[in-house]
């Protein structure tokens, strides 16, 4: 395969990227006002974001496996129409349960996406060319996932179903330009047997006896970190509402802020950051100052100051979860690939926890949810100051 055919495929699976994560970011802001709208409060919203990330937990390895047996495209192209058919479901809903079961099952199908273009560019790109493709397909994502809430606020205006109907118009855009111009990456002799390839969901014992060996520590931290980041993610739109009175106008504004202030933060202070201290010291710092964040946060009484301390809160937080997954990589006594599946499995269970307390606390009291993140990011704080120094190898930062 040349060069010149790697970057035209690449090219189109960027684009493909951009259009879905676009509409994903469009519904982003619209969620909470939905649910509100047909009466529901913080709970039903926690609940709704939880199960959309279990589906995705569950479902996304079963994925991944089964495109090493058929190929890449079939799964991907599941992926994006799944994803399509469920925005336009969402739309039409006018019972929370229609909105619980098109949520997950968008989780279902649209997990088919992530895992298969990741294993597309490791098919179709050298090894010293990979890690420019991951990171063209990362900059798709986080340009589609910055530019979408605030489009999504925007046209919200008119109709809460229109943002839905336009992010499902869009996947079947990405849908038709990847079943015209995307070749399949995998040839058929390199695929792999059903007795090769058994896909494995979640092994409990595994994750158990993680606990327990060198990176069990940041295996903890990973829950926390998400935990904490999704109760402020999961109910903003809903603790906006509640507390200033905000629309999907505004919500979408903010959020496209967040994009941006987690995109410079990721791109440009993880590293220097982790040169410059280390891992260990950097997770130490940003765990305390996450928790002044959450603090911070509810001192917000104008728009202004609310753009502002969500910023920063943000530019916090985006780096610990770089610094966590690269120590992890760093202590890891097993494969750096079943490594990494267990960072990314503790994130995702932080995930599903986090949205289901905000939203449960958001309905006693609006202010608890990020009383109770500030709370969390603390006791990281403090376990981070135990054993976070205590990994394999040298110790960071010192």
């Amino acid at each position: 395969m040349t060069a010149t055919s790697n970057r035209k495929q690449i090219a189109i699976l960027s684009f493909v990227l951009v259009v879905v994560m676009l509409g994903y970011g469009i519904v982003i802001p619209i969620i909470p006002f939905y649910i509100e709208h047909l009466g529901a409060g913080g709970s039903e919203l926690g609940l709704l974001v939880a199960s959309y990330a279990l589906m995705r937990l569950i479902c996304g390895p079963i994925w991944g496996g089964l495109s090493d047996r058929v190929g890449r495209k079939p799964i991907l192209l599941i992926g994006v129409l799944g994803y399509g058919i469920t925005m336009v479901l969402f739309g039409l809903a006018t019972e929370l349960w229609m909105l619980f079961a098109a949520r997950i099952l968008s989780g279902i199908l649209s997990s088919a996406t992530a895992p298969t273009t990741m294993a597309y560019i490791s098919d179709s790109t050298s090894e010293e060319n990979r890690g420019g493709g991951m990171g063209i397909l990362g900059a798709a994502v986080g340009l589609g996932t910055i530019l979408g809430p605030g489009l999504g606020g925007l046209l919200a205006g008119d109709s809460l179903a229109l943002p839905f109907f336009i992010a499902g118009g869009l996947s079947f855009v990405a849908l038709a330009l990847a079943i015209l111009f995307l070749p399949e990456s995998l040839p058929a002799h390199e695929r792999q047997r059903p007795a090769e390839g058994a896909a494995r969901i979640v092994d409990l014992g595994e994750m158990w006896r993680a606990i327990f060996s060198p990176i069990g520590s940041l295996l903890l931290m990973a829950f926390l970190v998400a935990y904490g980041m999704t109760i402020f993610y999961g109910i903003f739109g809903l603790y906006a509402l509640k507390k200033f009175e905000y629309g999907p106008q505004e919500v979408g504004t903010i959020l496209m802020v967040i994009g941006l202030a987690s995109a410079v933060a990721q791109g440009a202070l993880t590293g220097p950051l982790t040169r410059r201290w280390g891992e260990a010291r950097v997770i130490k710092g940003m765990m305390l100052l996450a928790a002044g964040g959450f603090l911070i946060m509810l001192l917000a009484d104008s728009y202004l100051t609310v753009l502002l301390t969500t910023g920063l809160f943000v530019l916090v937080t985006a780096v610990l979860g770089p610094a966590i997954t690269s120590l992890t990589s760093k202590w890891a006594t097993m494969k750096q690939g079943i490594a990494m599946g267990l960072n990314n499995s503790f994130f995702s269970l932080g995930r599903i926890a986090g949205p289901l307390w905000g939203g449960i606390v958001l309905d006693m009291n609006v202010d608890y949810p990020y009383l109770s993140g500030a709370a969390v990011m603390f006791i990281g704080f403090l376990i981070s100051l135990v054993w976070v120094s205590q990994g394999r190898g040298e110790t960071p930062g010192a």
